[in-house]
């Protein structure tokens, strides 16, 4: 069971790592214009509140890293509680004022894998 939490955790470390390239270096390009949706002035105009954004999911992406790597697991095992959360509550949070995608992109991968490390723990 904690094989398949901790692949999971990575599994949603990776993918903020991706959203992190995504909203901090392809914000204007084609991949990210078709990954939210948008227009090119509409990404050239928000390009700057992006970057922030990607930046927030880079420090997700490295909390979860962290919880990984950790060798003390009563840490870890708090450090994935933590950074799996936030990453829950982000997803709830654009699902409800962003995109419905974003609660099965974001927050259903994030409590799947909470779910998985409360019950490995």
């Amino acid at each position: 069971m904690k094989l398949l939490a901790d692949l999971l955790t990575a599994l949603v470390a990776l993918e903020h790592l991706w959203i992190l390239v995504l909203e901090m270096f392809l914000w204007t390009k084609p991949s990210g214009l078709k990954a939210f949706g948008m227009k090119p002035q509409q990404a050239e105009a928000t390009k700057v509140l992006a970057a922030n954004q990607g930046l927030y999911n880079g420090f997700l992406a490295l909390g979860l890293g962290w919880a990984l790597v950790q060798p003390v697991p009563e840490f870890a095992f708090e450090l994935k509680l933590f950074f799996l959360g936030c990453v829950f509550v982000a997803g709830l949070y654009g699902s409800a004022t962003a995109s419905r995608r974003i609660l099965y992109i974001q927050a259903l991968p994030a409590v799947l894998a909470l779910i998985l490390v409360l019950l490995a723990g």
